[in-house]
């Protein structure tokens, strides 16, 4: 409600079966058999005389048992957190449009449950994904990169933007990288990912840049029935930079300028509350990058 009421902005969604219709099969796929349709949220904000368009993509897990490949062992615990990158994008969003961002403005949220059923997506379905290419699902727990690819691929090719970002709880192995303060950051562009990691340290959202390597980390996601799988073969070879490379591989064609936040740490407290990251850093970047 607040996100509508500001001036110059417009909210659409693509709810359920009207993904499929739009070829978001992979958003579609991971929330299907949640009670909640899974949904992508799209706010517009354009200001009059805008020439150019930020992007920014937020995964909306509201709630992430794991799938069919089910969290165990009390991992599962605070999965209500599995949002906080969508929420980070909304607040980016609202910031910039309430302080007159010059340029146009996307921020589009998957927001879905990760739920178990009868209607679940399996381990070795395969999916085609809004980009065109396919994945084998190994694992339906690597279900983040499913949401953002297609989320990125869309916004790509519909408002065809000068810069894209996403943000997402996306790995647990960011911890074991960067630890709880810092979010690891991967990017195609060494201008932006120098700008981002000068930016968090002034803000205070920390990053650290890691590896951007398409071609050494491809080969994870080799599949003998699909383009790809979606989960790694080798989980000790630099997982975070393998799940946002399977994310670049369905808008790499485009080549947009494209930082991906992976901010599993830094997104909520130790007692599993909220921390607002994120905001600031998107913010200010969309400003000072265009």
């Amino acid at each position: 409600g607040k996100v509508k009421g500001l001036a110059g902005v417009t909210a659409t969604e693509i709810v359920g079966k009207n993904l499929q219709k739009e070829g978001l099969n992979g958003i579609f796929n991971v929330g299907k058999a949640a009670v909640e349709e899974p949904r992508l949220v799209i706010l517009d904000y354009k200001p009059r005389g805008a020439a150019k368009t930020a992007v920014l993509v937020g995964k909306g897990v509201c709630y992430d048992s794991g799938g069919l490949s089910l969290k165990t062992g009390g991992s599962m615990v605070g999965m209500k957190g599995d949002m906080g990158g969508a929420a980070a994008v909304v607040g980016a969003f609202m910031l910039l449009a309430q302080n007159k961002y010059p340029h146009r403005l996307i921020a589009a949220v998957a927001l879905v449950e990760n739920a178990i059923g009868p209607s679940a997506f399996r381990n070795d379905d395969i999916i085609t994904m809004h980009s065109g290419k396919t994945v084998e699902v190994n694992n339906t727990d690597a279900e983040g990169r499913l949401l953002l690819a297609d989320a990125l691929s869309y916004c790509a090719r519909k408002y065809k933007p000068q810069i894209m970002m996403d943000a997402a709880t996306l790995t647990g192995a960011q911890l074991v990288a960067t630890g709880l303060l810092h979010a690891g950051v991967v990017c195609n562009r060494n201008d932006l990912e120098a700008m981002a990691v000068k930016v968090g340290r002034e803000t205070g959202d920390l990053v650290s840049a890691l590896p951007f390597a398409p071609e050494l980390f491809q080969n994870e996601f080799k599949s003998l029935v699909a383009d790809m799988v979606n989960s790694v073969k080798n989980r000790s070879n630099a997982q975070s930079s393998c799940a946002a490379q399977f994310i670049y591989s369905h808008i790499e064609d485009l080549d947009i300028p494209w930082l991906h936040i992976d901010m599993a740490g830094p997104s909520s407290t130790p007692a599993g509350l909220g921390t607002g990251y994120g905001i600031q850093l998107m913010a200010r970047l969309a400003r000072e990058y265009l």
